[in-house]
């Protein structure tokens, strides 16, 4: 929205003092064209935004000018700054109004403290995209027309037609009722009902999607939170998942557990090494996450479990006998 726009370009200059039309096309995604006329109409309001020519030039606010905002401490401003890095604005399509949301958080702070929490905020990362060992963390990629329905229909309570390509399935136009939306390691699900059966769709897999008039047939209240546990529970208790049997070096314990679907009994034995009951998504799940333990771990059972892996070791070690 254009008055959302205004705002944004009004802190923008607050912020950095100065910027050229084409820094603030590129910071709000609009055209310089667009940029000018929007100074025109914030200079017919009353706005005191005025041009500086020359090679270092660009638009500037009067000194002393300020925004109407809440004011909010510094602890407060801090908080919202870092939420505001996690990636699920991003995820639920809200990225640019998060952006605009943070202009506003800093903007609101005592010229005192405005410095001092957006310095702090460049000192606390959460999430990043990669881990130490550089395994990088792919988020779900949802077109923002898709998930701008998406999102209007489960905040409105309405129906929705989704166009779902499930794996392995060609697409196909499904009527469900939204519930909410989830994002886990920057990865998108809607949950919902379909004739009254509890279902999950990832976001990514959402081809198109249309907001229907009718009212989403869902109770009033919901606890988001329990229902994805509930959810996660029958989703690992079920389908093709392998239990395995596995003794394991204490110290590489939690790189099995983290690849572990469930842990379902763990014991420490005199000598140190953990003996862990765990489930798998499948056989090659199993296969390929015992392989990275390498000698740190023994699969116990299922006897086809340590079969595969001993045909693997005896293929790698022939591969290196040969000369």
């Amino acid at each position: 929205m254009r008055a959302d726009r205004l705002v944004s370009l009004v802190l923008l200059l607050r912020q950095h003092g100065r910027l050229s039309a084409t820094a603030l096309a590129a910071e709000l995604e609009v055209s310089t064209r667009t940029v000018l006329r929007d100074i025109e109409a914030l200079s017919s309001a009353g706005v005191p935004v005025y041009a500086e020519r020359g090679r270092h030039g660009g638009f500037a606010l009067l000194p002393g000018f300020r925004t109407e905002l809440t004011g909010l401490s510094q602890d407060e401003a801090l908080a919202l700054l870092i939420a505001g890095s996690r990636r699920g604005g991003q995820s639920f399509g809200l990225g640019s109004a998060l952006a605009s949301a943070m202009l506003k958080v800093v903007d609101a702070l005592p010229e005192s403290h405005r410095a001092t929490a957006a310095g702090a905020s460049r000192r606390l990362l959460v999430d990043p995209e990669t881990d130490l060992l550089a395994r990088r963390v792919d988020a779900d990629e949802v077109p923002d027309a898709v998930m701008s329905v998406v999102r209007r229909a489960v905040l409105a309570g309405h129906r929705l037609r989704i166009r779902y390509a499930a794996v392995d399935q060609d697409p196909r136009w499904r009527t469900v009722d939204p519930i909410g939306l989830v994002t886990v390691r920057d990865q998108g699900y809607l949950l919902a009902t379909r004739s009254g059966e509890d279902r999950t769709y990832r976001l990514s897999r959402v081809l198109a999607a249309e907001e229907l008039a009718e009212p989403a047939q869902r109770p009033d209240g919901v606890d988001l939170d329990r229902a994805w546990q509930e959810r996660s529970a029958r989703f690992r208790a079920g389908g093709a998942l392998v239990t395995a049997r596995v003794r394991v070096d204490g110290a590489r314990r939690d790189d099995l557990v983290r690849t572990a679907v469930t842990v379902l009994s763990e014991e420490t034995d005199a000598d140190g090494l953990v003996r862990l009951e765990v489930t798998f998504q499948d056989a090659r799940h199993a296969r390929w996450a015992l392989w990275q333990l390498g000698a740190h771990a023994e699969a116990l059972e299922p006897s086809w479990l340590r079969t595969a892996l001993q045909d693997d070791a005896a293929a790698v070690l022939a591969r290196y006998e040969r000369r």
